[in-house]
């Protein structure tokens, strides 16, 4: 288990790390979070849902996501509440203090999850949250050492340098840890260590002195890595200079799905931001509204903020104007959620750029799916995960044709003008062909090629050539308790 001294410490990255390795050397292999909290989810192959961050690891594993890799995944709506997803499931909403004192229950569910991937795989990755550390969250905790004791496995614990006072934080931690948690501690992890790290070896020394816990590597800091993230936004901006075309991304309260838009900050023509204040909005080619977990809470800020008459603006000017999923049902002129789905019942009066509306509904839609954009043979794939139905006029002129359980379904609104597009398919700009289109479409012409999904495989094979450079093959068997050659893909001892 890959626990960390903190949140983005690099627990993420060095689990999908570990999995590739592994995978690639013959092993069978999966990832598995207990718990996540993270409004970035993928769509499995069961039809449920799961953190975004499993969904990579899976990949790294050569494996298609399951629900099982993830069996609680919490997206906040407020400050202090969350929906929960259960063995890919939403079952409801909870307040911090009321979920807390659900987690014994979920204590079986994780531990069984678990255990069906250690029948099927050699090896089993499992990536804590946050950190053990966190006093007010040991009890009942399903998320680090809790999962850790109940499972008896060994842990290794990683700690960004990057970040400044790596030896404290990793120290404090290890001491903050009860004798038998302590016990299984197998080594530290220094993630992200730009320079000579010689120069770093007398505090090595001195930490193992002090824990009898060794460091069992240093991790480079990868310039300009790219992995998906699991739920933090990257705001890097590229500054190559090549840039052609700008995209601007409202980043309201509880975006989700941020990694939609990762190939557009991958692509070397594109430059595209991410925006909280719209004071800092200097113009854009395309604006791009994204998914939402509290859909009418965050409508309100986009129109407390002034965001809509920016928008009203921009395509007064002739821009362009994309909504994803959430973004999408903000489009239309009223969203309502009689149910109390999201937020308190009620109705909202939405941007009214397209004439139609949306009903937020108890039975939220999982599925991924393949299709056409209309009136083309351009190829779509992608992820619907909403909970909503929209209605109107404007579903006249839908954006994709796509084959659902061997019927045909359309998606989305394509506007008459040729200015607005909405979809509820997360996903869709990855695909080369389509992205190109759209590209073109927004104003970015004479592009060049940009494979994203082969541009996403390099990243994680640059990532494990990294780390297994400082943490070899036979140091992680011996962590897993495996031997060198046990453990294919087509079974072996489990570990």
């Amino acid at each position: 288990m890959v626990q960390g001294t903190t949140s983005d410490a690099g627990k993420s990255i060095v689990v999908t790390a570990l999995c590739r390795i592994l995978a690639r050397h013959g092993i069978s292999v999966a990832p598995f979070k207990p718990q996540n909290m993270a409004l970035n989810s993928a769509v499995t192959t069961e039809g449920g849902e799961i953190g975004r961050a499993q969904a990579v690891q899976a990949e790294a594993c050569y494996l298609p996501a399951s629900v099982e890799m993830n069996p609680v995944l919490l997206k906040p709506n407020s400050d202090i509440g969350a929906q929960v997803i259960l063995n890919g499931k939403a079952i409801g909403n909870m307040k911090a203090t009321e979920y807390h004192n659900f987690k014994p229950q979920l204590l079986t569910e994780v531990v069984k999850s678990h255990g069906q991937l250690q029948q099927k795989y050699s090896a089993v990755i499992v990536e804590g949250a946050g950190s053990p550390a966190e006093i007010n969250l040991r009890e009942h905790d399903i998320a680090n050492m809790g999962f850790a004791e109940a499972i008896d496995c060994p842990v290794i614990i990683v700690a960004d340098i990057d970040r400044g006072g790596v030896f404290a934080h990793l120290l404090g931690t290890y001491e903050l840890l009860s004798d038998s948690e302590k016990a299984r501690v197998k080594g530290f992890v220094i993630n992200r260590f730009r320079g000579d790290v010689s120069l770093l070896e007398p505090g090595l020394d001195w930490l193992e002195e002090k824990t009898g816990v060794p460091v069992l590597c240093v991790i480079p800091y990868v310039t300009n890595l790219h992995i998906e993230a699991e739920d933090a936004v990257n705001q890097q901006q590229k500054s190559n200079g090549e840039q052609q075309l700008k995209v601007v991304v409202p980043l309201y309260p509880r975006a989700s799905n941020h990694t939609d838009f990762d190939v557009l900050r991958m692509h070397p023509q594109v430059d595209c931001e991410f925006l909280r204040d719209p004071q800092q909005f200097s113009g854009a080619d395309l604006i791009v509204l994204p998914g939402s977990k509290n859909v009418r809470g965050d409508l309100n800020w986009l129109q407390e903020n002034g965001w809509d008459k920016i928008i009203q603006r921009h395509l007064r000017f002739g821009g362009k104007l994309i909504g994803i999923c959430g973004g999408y049902q903000m489009l239309g002129e009223w969203i309502h959620d009689p149910e109390q789905i999201e937020s308190t019942a009620g109705s909202s009066a939405a941007l009214g750029i397209l004439p139609m509306e949306t009903t937020l509904t108890g039975d939220k839609m999982l599925r991924n799916v393949q299709g056409v954009l209309c009136g083309s043979d351009t190829p779509v794939t992608g992820y619907e995960i909403h909970a909503g139905i929209s209605n109107g006029e404007a579903l006249n002129n839908p954006l994709f044709e796509l084959q659902v359980e061997g019927s045909t379904h359309t998606d989305g609104v394509r506007d008459p003008g040729d200015q607005v597009m909405g979809t509820y398919l997360h996903g869709v700009f990855d695909q080369p062909e389509l992205l190109t289109e759209w590209l073109n479409w927004a104003g970015l012409n004479q592009q060049q090629s940009f494979d994203y999904p082969a541009f996403r495989e390099a990243q994680i094979n640059r990532l494990a050539d990294e780390v297994e450079a400082v943490m070899p093959l036979e140091s992680i068997l011996t962590l897993l308790s495996l031997g060198r050659g046990r453990g294919s893909e087509q079974g072996g001892e489990k570990a």
